[in-house]
């Protein structure tokens, strides 16, 4: 599993012209939120899930050097397949490496979820749909976590 970390101002999805997901820290009461963009490949399983969310909950790369545990900030969850884009031949990239929907999609719902548990807010995108994902990053701060 791959997860692109971004701390933000703001993030939303759009499908269409309609609003799906969206976090406004601001009006949380804090000064960041974190954008996840989740790639699934095919040898992840449950325990990888829940413990990549348990990990970025906890990642001090919010203000003072807290977490999204620490300060109650929101999170955005996006599925994001071409995380796992391999591009080493040629200029097409092949996506062999991303798990196939009936795999992936339980698993970002699971990450999301096992966020959830842990106390967060968040927010999610569609998955399988044609996305339109905002935000402001915030620092910037982007980080990769894999498991």
């Amino acid at each position: 599993m791959r997860i692109l970390v971004q701390r933000v101002s703001s993030a939303q999805v759009i499908v269409g012209e309609e609003v799906v997901g969206r976090i406004d820290p601001a009006a949380a009461g804090v000064p960041h939120g974190l954008a996840a963009l989740v790639g699934v490949t095919h040898t992840d399983s449950e325990a990888t899930a829940k413990a990549l969310a348990d990990k970025l909950f906890r990642l001090r790369i919010l203000d003072g050097e807290r977490s999204a545990a620490d300060l109650g900030a929101p999170v955005l969850v996006v599925s994001q397949f071409t995380l796992y884009a391999d591009t080493a031949k040629g200029r097409r990239p092949s996506w062999s490496a991303a798990a196939p929907g009936p795999v992936a999609e339980p698993l970002v719902e699971l990450f999301a979820e096992t966020l959830r548990k842990l106390g967060a807010t968040v927010a999610t995108g569609r998955f399988g749909a044609h996305m339109r994902v905002e935000l402001v990053n915030d620092g910037p701060v982007t980080l990769l976590l894999e498991a």
